[in-house]
């Protein structure tokens, strides 16, 4: 019978697992301000659609197409937050919540790019005469069907998002509880107030700034990631530091 050390981590995973939840809440960050400058400049521009004439796009359209060019590098910032957020739960990651998790943040992503393609195929179509295809039904529909695929559709797969977010956060213990039930308490705003309303695609940003600031605080602190740790064996006994293997 021969003994051999149980392996260790290796650095490089290690390294990984230090800088990730790092990378991830910068990601955040990022992807909340650039989220929220976009909005904010599509609202300030083309008005509440409810009300909405079409006259902004006789005007200067040259911020709302800054702000178009924006979101990309957005989406980009939140599939890094979605990785990083992923990484914090380690090894004690429910799969199921977790498929919920990727899914529902997927889905928010793609819906907001293909709102914003539409904006922008809106200005597009309106450069030759925008005052005539302001005033006709082919702007209103467009108009209507971009705001309810950013407002409701979108809103609703970010309220899941932020769901799913609170039941691994309350299963794993990686955040605090009252983080998990704040992620609850945007869930039921989010899902069942029905509005196209300014303020509540704000919600989301604003919900992704603060898990990612206090993450980030977290980690300049020093403070261990729970996730990353393994679950503790039954009865708790600790691992055996060797294994045996027949020759």
């Amino acid at each position: 019978m021969a003994t051999q050390a149980a392996p260790e981590l290796a650095p490089s995973k290690a390294a990984r697992r230090a800088v990730t939840p790092f990378a991830g809440a910068v990601a955040g960050i990022v992807f909340a301000v650039l989220f929220g400058v976009s909005v904010t400049i599509f609202r300030q521009t083309a008005g509440d659609v409810s009300s909405d004439t079409g006259a902004w796009l006789s005007g200067d359209t040259g911020t709302f197409k800054f702000a178009l060019g924006l979101l990309p590098f957005a989406g980009l910032a939140f599939i890094w937050f979605m990785a990083g957020a992923r990484e914090r739960l380690g090894t004690r990651e429910d799969q199921f919540f977790s498929t919920v998790f990727i899914a529902s943040g997927t889905l928010f992503l793609a819906m907001v790019f293909a709102g914003a393609a539409g904006m922008g195929g809106l200005v597009a179509a309106a450069a030759a005469d925008p005052e005539e295809f302001a005033a006709s039904t082919t702007y209103s529909y467009a108009r209507q069907a971009v705001g309810q695929l950013l407002s409701i559709f979108a809103v609703r797969m970010a309220a899941i998002f932020l769901l799913s977010q609170a039941v691994l956060w309350l299963r794993t213990g990686v955040m605090p509880r009252w983080m998990a039930l704040l992620a609850v308490l945007g869930f039921l705003v989010l899902m069942f107030v029905y509005t196209q309303a300014f303020w509540l695609v704000l919600v989301f940003p604003a919900w992704v700034a603060l898990v990612s600031v206090y993450i980030l605080i977290a980690h300049l602190r020093g403070r261990p990631t729970p996730g990353g740790d393994e679950p503790p064996m039954a009865g708790g006994d600790e691992p055996p530091a060797t294994i045996s293997a027949i020759p």
